[in-house]
């Protein structure tokens, strides 16, 4: 998929994690949990997290539960690592959140 993609360093994706509150690295992981007010505003902000994946050719892997949603994603044509690709999801997610009741 991406042959120019290389995993970031140690020092690089905690420099990228520090402009990005909320979010955190567990293994090969970048990982973020939001909480809602309720099951719409949830299920409406996985439907607008489809649709940036869906323009980005980036999929994360998003867990729906009745007011919270929980986001993995590394890049997985590199071998299951964290590159420049997972932190460009995650900053368009992040865009997007305070639009949807994230408390």
């Amino acid at each position: 998929m991406n042959a120019q993609v290389e995993p970031l360093s140690g020092k690089e994706i905690e420099e990228r994690l520090a402009e990005l509150p909320g979010w955190s690295v567990k293994g090969e992981l970048l990982r973020r949990h939001y909480l809602f007010h309720g099951h719409f505003p949830a299920a409406a902000m996985v439907l607008h997290i489809a649709q940036i994946q869906e323009e980005l050719g980036h999929h994360a892997d998003l867990t729906l539960g009745y007011n919270r949603i929980d986001i993995a994603v590394n890049t997985h044509s590199i071998g299951d690592r964290i590159t420049h690709l997972d932190f460009g999801l995650a900053r368009r997610i992040e865009d997007i959140a305070a639009g949807h009741g994230v408390r």
